[in-house]
């Protein structure tokens, strides 16, 4: 018996839980350290903040970039040895953290408002512009290349860095994250090198010492991942002299280190179709619904209630009182009964951090680590 199914079987009843493997994430970090050697790897922890894979990712990657202040103090109490801070409507308490912080840390500023709050909370540290440039990337969640509410529009970056300067503050290069769940390798790859490119032509004021392309390495959680190999290729002949190229992947890394389990309460049809409800649902595990897709499941049979349904396509719902409330649209299953637990892999990241657990006042997930 594997750990991870030891681990469910072991869980009370009715089951609902996540379980998090930091081996797993360990084994994505070293395969993402054979790809892009020599560069900088910052953990997203947004995708997945479960202290275990945390605490690994404190160890394995470079540094630690937080979304929130909430983030920021997680991962400085976790002992990162160094932090950027990103994303969009950062406080003036957010900006005066970031000044106080007593390890390296990097802000990606979002507008010019936030430079001048730097300025005001004393930030000494260095300062990253996140531009909106390029074109589109293939993925699940554009964030540049269109209109969106993130990083400095490209037509007024030389304005930002007018600001930056004159307010005395630390400039050192720019954030350029473009999408989430990329995919395509070459794509990527083309992202790399024109940000390169771009940063360079665009840093005529000041020492160009960092360029960060973010994130947005792909990993679907119905089973396809970026090709690393492909990725590695690409990227073989970047010219990255005298700056330091900065990733921050968190989904590729996280993706595999999580599951969710939910036990069947209730087998039913209605209106000629099958119905598996378990305890838990979106409320615990978001991602299928907000992404509009059936996420990939295993059976493992449990202390098995009443009849046992054979060679039935099921549809998987969750304990809420809505429609919506759907993990899968319709499998076919060998065999389902009450008292199974379903076991939905590649889900650590973004799972249980988006979720909306409030919402009826179930109770909470168990949180399970495979140590």
């Amino acid at each position: 018996m594997s750990a991870l199914e030891a681990a469910v079987r072991a869980l009370p009843s009715p089951s609902s839980a996540w379980i998090y493997d930091p081996a797993a994430f360990a084994a994505r970090m070293a395969r993402l350290r054979q790809a892009l050697p020599g560069h900088t790897i910052l953990y997203a922890m947004k995708a997945c903040a479960n202290p275990a894979i945390l605490d690994a990712a404190v160890r394995l990657a470079d540094g630690v970039e937080c979304a929130s202040g909430g983030e920021l103090a997680d991962a400085a109490a976790a002992g990162a040895a160094r932090l950027a801070f990103s994303g969009p409507a950062k406080t003036p308490a957010d900006l005066a953290a970031a000044a106080a912080c007593d390890r390296p840390l990097t802000v990606h500023a979002e507008s010019p408002r936030e430079l001048d709050g730097l300025a005001e909370a004393g930030h000494r540290g260095p300062v990253a512009l996140r531009v909106n440039r390029g074109p589109a990337l293939p993925g699940t969640h554009r964030m540049t290349g269109e209109a969106t509410p993130f990083g400095i529009d490209e037509h007024e970056v030389d304005a930002a860095i007018d600001r930056a300067l004159d307010l005395g503050l630390d400039l050192a290069g720019f954030h350029l994250h473009a999408v989430s769940n990329c995919l395509d390798a070459a794509a990527y790859a083309h992202h790399v090198e024109t940000a390169l490119d771009w940063a360079r032509r665009a840093a005529r004021r000041f020492e160009l010492r960092s360029v960060n392309v973010g994130g947005g390495l792909g990993a679907d959680p119905r089973g396809p991942a970026i090709d690393l190999d492909a990725l590695a290729a690409a990227l073989e002949a970047t010219d990255a002299a005298g700056v330091e190229l900065v990733f921050e992947p968190g989904r590729y890394l996280a993706a595999p280190a999580g599951w969710y389990v939910a036990e069947v309460l209730d087998l039913k049809t209605v209106r000629g179709r099958a119905f598996a409800i378990v305890r838990g649902g979106t409320h615990h595990f978001r991602l299928p619904a907000a992404w509009g897709y059936s996420h990939p499941f295993t059976v493992v049979p449990g202390p098995r209630e009443g009849t046992v349904w054979s060679d039935v396509e099921v549809r998987v719902c969750g304990e809420l009182c809505t429609p919506r409330d759907v993990l899968h649209a319709g499998r076919q299953v060998r065999s389902i009964a009450v008292g199974d637990r379903l076991v939905f892999a590649n889900a650590g990241a973004y799972g249980w951090e988006i979720s909306h657990d409030r919402f009826l006042g179930h109770p909470r997930p168990e949180q399970v680590v495979i140590v």
